[in-house]
């Protein structure tokens, strides 16, 4: 029951127009700090509801866009032959429910809420490309993520205590990207979406790794000359055994 201890806190501190909500929930923490030697992070979930019900937890990730490319064997050689570029991709998107999605909700709900990978929106920038033919790098893409668990879809993981409470670790792989993430909490009853919360979430680079991306970003003239001296004044290093040898 430890872990409840930090919810019933939350709870109290709440004001009574707030815990009078079918769904209240916050995160431990609302920032999550890339640091040297980064392996990954967890943030955990608290939350309580007013009653019985299923719980959703969509994570998202800042929208950038993407570029699938498609190989080709051309004499021999396999080379980049189609690509298609899509626009407003979630970078990162985690989906968490107590129970399978086509349980829980219809699809046209789930449809009207964007929950679920099937119902991410991102557009093809080419308008030549058949419908058929984007669906296919859509799904290249989508399976792409899946394998650099950028994309997750998990059913399970949730911990109950009283029946009301409940609590749900969030993990975030070690390619995380970086930026304003937003955690949206649905209360789903009878394939109804009864109550609902979104918390903001930042992923960023901190300490050396922050100041030094940082750094070429802004001038990244100097940066790629001071990248060149440091690789020629290490191979030079290097070499000096040889030398007197």
């Amino acid at each position: 029951m430890r872990h409840a201890l930090p919810l019933l806190l939350l709870l109290l501190w709440l004001p009574p127009a707030r815990a009078a909500e079918p769904l209240v929930a916050d995160l431990t923490s609302h920032f999550v700090a890339i640091t040297t030697g980064f392996t990954g992070a967890n943030v955990v979930l608290f939350g309580a509801t007013d009653g019985p019900g299923d719980v959703i937890v969509v994570v998202r990730g800042p929208n950038r866009d993407a570029v699938v490319r498609r190989k080709s064997k051309v004499a021999g050689i396999w080379v980049n032959t189609r690509q298609v570029t899509f626009t407003g991709v979630p970078s990162y998107y985690a989906v968490y429910s107590t129970r399978p999605l086509d349980d829980v909700m219809p699809a046209a709900a789930r449809a009207l809420h964007d929950i679920g990978l099937a119902n991410l929106r991102f557009d093809a920038v080419e308008k030549k490309r058949s419908p058929e033919e984007v669906a296919d790098f859509r799904a290249a893409l989508v399976r792409e993520r899946r394998q650099e668990a950028l994309y997750v879809d998990a059913v399970g993981g949730f911990n109950f205590f009283s029946g009301a409470l409940f609590h749900l670790a969030l993990g975030f792989p070690a390619n995380v990207p970086t930026g304003n993430y937003t955690v949206q909490i649905f209360l789903v009853r009878e394939g109804r979406v009864v109550g609902g919360q979104t918390s903001p979430l930042y992923i960023s680079q901190a300490g050396v790794d922050a100041v030094v991306n940082d750094f070429a970003r802004r001038r990244a003239l100097i940066y790629g000359v001071l990248a060149v001296i440091g690789a020629a004044l290490a191979g030079w290093l290097s070499s000096l055994p040889f030398r007197h040898a």
